[in-house]
């Protein structure tokens, strides 16, 4: 499966963001799917994922703020990012892993978007 991550770029701190993740090739439904972020300087780090109606997760730093969600007719995931914090500036990548495991383990996940960035201004 390919992954095309969008939706990134500049917002001052509060604002919101969508980011998408348009996938080919392949049946999102049939895979968990995953958002991470890498900031500067620092390792790349869980945010959200989701493996069903009934399992998703979300990172204890955006629980509240973001939300991740899947359009099965339109073989997109989403993320929705509110509040933003400067803090939350990073390239964002959806990835995708076959089902089972651990939805936050990064080793687990196969297939990786491009990344898109996020920008959040003071």
């Amino acid at each position: 499966v390919q992954l095309q991550a969008s939706g990134g770029g500049l917002v001052q701190a509060g604002g919101s963001l969508t980011l998408s993740c348009a996938a080919s090739g392949g049946t999102l439904s049939g895979f968990d799917m995953g958002w991470f972020r890498q900031a500067p300087g620092k390792e790349r780090e869980f945010v959200a994922a989701f493996r069903s109606e009934d399992a998703i997760k979300h990172a204890d730093s955006v629980r509240g703020r973001f939300t991740i969600s899947r359009d099965n007719a339109k073989n997109t995931l989403y993320l929705q990012m509110n509040s933003l914090k400067p803090e939350d500036t990073a390239v964002y990548y959806c990835a995708a892993k076959y089902h089972g495991g651990y939805l936050a383990q990064i080793s687990e996940y196969d297939y990786w978007g491009q990344g898109t960035l996020v920008t959040v201004s003071s």
